[in-house]
């Protein structure tokens, strides 16, 4: 009986231990599962910015749009809401039937703040008078990006925006029925060199003339000066630039006509430009980090 009573005592210390052990459990469980719920709530909000976004932008409602961004928001290249702001107008007065698709790739919700991977593609026509060419031009752009949240008192407000890769093209005439790819580093460090490779394919009757430019991303836009060369008989012209040292992320512009000979008698031939494209794609610059060394640590060790 003893022996009985003393398991008996031993259960009960056990259960003594067991039980705020098994309450703290619960009690750890529908925390998590609480969590999980205000995170489930929290990727719904984030992503319900987004469709606001889609709305405002189809109607072109830039003060609508601005209620989604906060006060603080910055961009990668360096710009202020109001600058940023300012910029959309801009795009909105020159291409005004543009439309915007954004896909949304991967939501990260952490406590109030939140990033949100998308990929962009914007189209519009142009019909602005440029000099060498009568046709209306086509643009087409595709970008990778990634935005960053925060969660106020009611409502979340896009503070920030990286645009990890940008590819525009805005061809005029037969351009847009020619394949063109060209190719550029999305980072390189400040002042490191790279290479832009711009590679054309088109019928030997027709002669090429290109430039390809670097330009930092300034506002306003500086313009440039525009270098053309005929492109040899492979069709790939290349050039070597040196990222700034600036701290500024860069475009590179390449600038592309295609022009036509046609005899208008034994004696002469007109030469005409019926096509003209320009091919613009991002490189952003990383700062150098001058704290950053080697076997610091093992030397002081």
């Amino acid at each position: 009986m003893k022996r009985v009573i003393l398991t008996l005592l031993g259960l009960a210390v056990i259960s003594s231990f067991a039980m705020p052990a098994q309450a703290g459990f619960i009690s750890d469980s529908r925390a998590k599962i609480k969590q999980i719920k205000i995170e489930k709530n929290y990727y719904k909000e984030v992503e319900n910015v987004f469709k606001k976004q889609d709305e405002y932008v189809a109607k072109y409602d830039v003060e609508g749009l601005k209620t989604l961004y906060g006060d603080n928001f910055i961009n990668n290249d360096g710009y202020n809401k109001e600058v940023y702001f300012s910029l959309v107008k801009e795009t909105w007065e020159t291409y005004p039937d543009i439309t915007y698709k954004t896909y949304i790739k991967n939501i990260n919700v952490n406590g109030q703040y939140a990033t949100v991977d998308t990929y962009e593609t914007a189209v519009a026509t142009t019909s602005d008078d440029v000099d060498l060419i009568d046709a209306v031009g086509e643009l087409n752009s595709a970008s990778n990006c990634r935005y960053h949240l925060e969660k106020l008192s009611d409502h979340w407000v896009i503070t920030g925006e990286e645009v990890l890769d940008e590819y525009s093209t805005l061809k005029y005439g037969d351009a847009r029925f020619v394949k063109m790819d060209f190719v550029a580093p999305s980072m390189v460090s400040a002042g490191a060199p790279y290479t832009a490779t711009l590679k054309i394919d088109l019928p030997a009757e027709e002669i090429v003339i290109a430039s390809i430019n670097q330009e930092k991303i300034v506002n306003p836009a500086p313009r440039p000066e525009e270098k053309f060369r005929r492109l040899p008989e492979e069709q790939i012209l290349e050039r070597m630039f040196t990222a700034n040292s600036d701290n500024l992320n860069e475009y590179n512009v390449a600038s592309v006509g295609i022009t036509k000979a046609e005899p208008v008698s034994e004696e002469n031939v007109r030469v005409y430009m019926n096509g003209l494209a320009f091919i613009m794609t991002r490189i952003n610059v990383v700062p150098k980090n001058n704290f950053a060394k080697v076997g610091e640590k093992d030397n002081e060790q």
